[in-house]
């Protein structure tokens, strides 16, 4: 068991790996092996051409074979739900303006309900017009405003009761929404994503914040600015919870974005040492997800994970 650090594995819901068994696998394994949770990234459809920039590579190109695998993550998680106990089953990050807010909500209350208080809500905007276009969502260009008012149609219902919402993008006239999730007020909310809107979401809306994607040399200041925000709405800092997630590969140094090694990458001891300067930053959680195609060598690096470097973090 970890100590100060908690430590998540991103099962891998889109990719080579993305199989019914393999998934369900590991999220068993997780649990098993005494990992604090088990992630969940969100994309229901790969458009069949894209020309939107992915934000999190250097080339804005993103990886999406036709021919593999995508499971879709609510789905997905009410499997997880049912094949699990304990381990805490999250969303890294469900992009809100995907599904109406309504159903969306009670779907994530119902999970909460039936994994015991289980859900952790990790939200973000999304990227991907294309995608956005296949499902009719509201309009691409005001998805930052449609998340904030999806995040509190959550919260609302998600508290249960009667509940109505008056919204620019979104309005309902009142509806009972039982049973509310186990978790209240809510489940907790992570925001994902590094921009200056991001971090002001984490602080009018977030229980926490996830860095996705963040070079280290960037968290010094973002942590700084998201103090800030905090601060001008009577909120702290250190009352967040702080979630970073890696690629990782034990073993192998990978070369980063900027050059020099890339964060969860090379020898156990180099891994010890980046986790140790995430909680020396204040974090509470890290997730991990393997990158390649190769089931057995997945196991292996969570196996290291679990015996060599949880224990010491």
């Amino acid at each position: 068991m970890s100590g100060n650090m908690e430590i998540g594995i991103d099962v891998g819901i889109y990719g080579r790996l993305a199989t019914p068994e393999n998934v369900l696998g590991l999220a068993q394994f997780a649990e098993e092996r005494s990992y604090h949770s088990v992630w969940l990234a969100d994309h229901v459809v790969f458009p069949a051409t894209i020309e939107s920039k992915y934000p999190y590579s250097p080339t804005g190109d993103f990886p999406s074979p036709e021919t593999e695998p995508l499971l879709e993550p609510i789905a997905t998680m009410g499997v997880l739900a049912g094949a699990t106990k304990s381990v805490k089953i999250g969303t890294s990050v469900l992009v809100m303006p995907y599904r109406n807010p309504v159903v969306l909500a009670r779907m994530l209350a119902t999970l909460d309900v039936f994994s015991g208080g289980r859900v952790v809500l990790g939200a973000g905007s999304g990227w991907l017009e294309e995608e956005f276009t296949a499902l009719q969502t509201a309009d691409f260009a005001a998805r930052g405003a449609v998340t904030d008012e999806y995040l509190e149609i959550f919260k609302a219902v998600s508290a249960g009761g009667k509940v109505a919402y008056e919204g620019e993008h979104y309005r309902f006239d009142p509806v009972h929404c039982y049973p509310p999730s186990v978790q209240q007020p809510h489940p907790p909310i992570l925001i994902g994503g590094i921009s200056n809107r991001a971090l002001r979401r984490v602080a009018e809306l977030g229980d926490g914040w996830m860095s996705v994607s963040l070079d280290e040399e960037r968290i010094p200041e973002r942590l700084e600015r998201l103090g800030r925000l905090c601060e001008e709405r009577g909120r702290r800092l250190d009352d967040l919870w702080l979630c970073h997630k890696l690629f990782i590969s034990i073993g192998e140094e990978e070369e980063g974005v900027h050059g020099g090694r890339k964060l969860g990458t090379g020898s156990v001891e180099t891994i010890i040492d980046d986790i140790k300067r995430f909680q020396d930053y204040g974090y509470r959680s890290m997730i991990f997800r393997y990158p390649g195609a190769d089931a057995a060598e997945q196991h292996r690096q969570f196996d290291i994970l679990a015996d060599k470097i949880m224990p010491r973090v």
